[in-house]
């Protein structure tokens, strides 16, 4: 039984201004196609759920925003100053959800926050493997994600030696926290990209 999403909120889920306030933030092309990819995954997973795609994605979008100008997460003694505490202060000063706020200080493992709703444990789980994903295509000899399978993931995911900023240990928790099979979650990740590979750079030569 998935937790209803509280929306009781004055702030109207707007994609557009959501984006905006990611890419003030944000001015790296990498880490825009990431939250975009991101945002793609949490989307077609609240089709699966049957929940608010625009909620979900949005979370996606957002999950990351504050990480270019604030990348260490805490300070010299020891206060959560960085990301995510620094881009969930900011969305909560603009009224976001508190179920999103929570759920994005649940995707960083040092964060110490669970991940108690559907929303958080879907955002951990498509975070890491949709960069996996993306690395995954991007040494392909025709750079496209339509061509990628699931089995060409799971080989690069046993190289250590590729994409070592992945962490494999989250992948695998994260399909697992969601109760899906991880070469189904694979697809479905795919799937989901494949829907803004154009957005993605990664559809093809």
């Amino acid at each position: 039984m998935l937790r209803p999403i509280n929306t009781d909120t004055k702030l109207v889920m707007n994609r557009d201004d959501a984006y905006l306030l990611l890419t003030e933030y944000t001015k790296s092309d990498s880490l825009i196609k990431h939250a975009l990819a991101v945002e793609a995954c949490m989307r077609w997973y609240a089709r699966e759920f049957q929940v608010d795609q625009t909620y979900y994605g949005i979370t996606g979008l957002l999950h990351d925003f504050d990480y270019e100008r604030f990348p260490e997460p805490f300070s010299a003694d020891n206060q959560p100053t960085g990301h995510p505490f620094a881009g969930v202060q900011i969305l909560r000063d603009k009224q976001y959800p508190e179920e999103m706020l929570e759920a994005i200080l649940g995707h960083a493992h040092y964060t110490n926050v669970p991940r108690t709703t559907q929303l958080a444990k879907t955002l951990f789980a498509v975070d890491e493997l949709s960069g996996l994903v993306t690395a995954s295509v991007y040494v392909r000899p025709d750079k496209s994600l339509h061509t990628l399978e699931v089995s060409s993931v799971k080989k690069k995911m046993k190289d250590k030696a590729f994409a070592r900023g992945v962490n494999r240990d989250d992948v695998m928790q994260g399909a697992q926290e969601l109760g899906i099979e991880l070469d189904t979650h694979i697809g479905n990740v795919i799937q989901a990209m494949r829907e803004v590979a154009p957005a993605l750079g990664l559809n093809g030569l």
